[in-house]
């Protein structure tokens, strides 16, 4: 069975204004002139998606959203479908982000709901999962984490490009990695747990790594076994450091 391409995302997170789209362009630019071997995408705030879509249309870059509502439209104030999404030029979204579920009380169950909106809406989910720093202390990392995948990605992903994303909570924007040792169990479990909900479908989906993931140490992450990617936070705002870690997969 072929792989298929690597993945790596950036989420820009709650950062970012319009002078910030000169970075979305240095990256397409870059991709443009040497095409890399990962599918490169950036998820930006909902405020800059149609911008950074027109800034660098016709390019290789994907732009995609951090969030989105179950719903296709509707009395809620505040929120973003997946049609509205799209509709501003997004192409993948994220979803259930360990800062969502944390902040926001995004419970498995809501998490899948987005992500068949966001099938509905013709955008490719990024599924986070991520276990705290208790949690793997006690030894239920492996638990919790393939019981999030089971129970978070809905059987509609089958036919339709998905990726699934391991964040440790604990090392998100802390500086903190697992060793490779860790960060290789994590990706071999949930490959069985995506194969056994799923079946076929479960097998070829990325599954990305997220949690720290910086220039200096993403080509010895990237070469770890089932790691078919990463989700990039910080490092994804400057369009050197990110560049760095898409050629990383090459």
């Amino acid at each position: 069975m072929t792989a298929p391409r690597p993945l790596i995302a950036g989420n820009w997170k709650m950062y970012g204004l319009g002078p910030a789209l000169e970075e979305g362009l240095k990256v397409a630019a870059a991709i443009a002139d040497a095409p890399p071997r990962a599918r490169t995408a950036l998820c930006v705030p909902a405020t800059l998606v149609e911008r950074m879509a027109r800034a660098v249309a016709g390019s290789a870059l994907i732009v995609g959203g951090e969030d989105l509502h179950p719903e296709a439209s509707g009395a809620h104030t505040g929120d973003i479908s997946g049609e509205m999404l799209q509709d501003a030029g997004a192409r993948m979204v994220i979803i259930g982000h360990s800062e969502r579920r944390a902040a926001y009380g995004e419970s498995d169950a809501l998490v899948a709901a987005k992500t068949r909106a966001a099938l509905r809406a013709g955008l490719e989910p990024v599924i986070c999962v991520g276990e705290t720093l208790a949690e793997r202390e006690a030894g239920r990392t492996l638990d919790i984490i393939c019981g999030q995948v089971k129970a978070s990605v809905p059987a509609e992903v089958s036919g339709s490009a998905f990726a699934v994303a391991y964040e440790p909570v604990w090392a998100i924007g802390t500086g903190l990695t697992p060793t490779l040792a860790q960060i290789e169990e994590a990706h071999v479990a949930l490959r069985a747990a995506l194969v056994e909900s799923l079946g076929e479908a479960g097998r070829t989906a990325p599954i990305l790594y997220g949690g720290s993931v910086k220039p200096s140490n993403a080509a010895e992450i990237l070469q770890a076994r089932e790691v078919g990617g990463a989700l990039v936070g910080g490092a994804s705002l400057k369009a050197a450091d990110f560049l760095a870690i898409v050629r990383a997969a090459d």
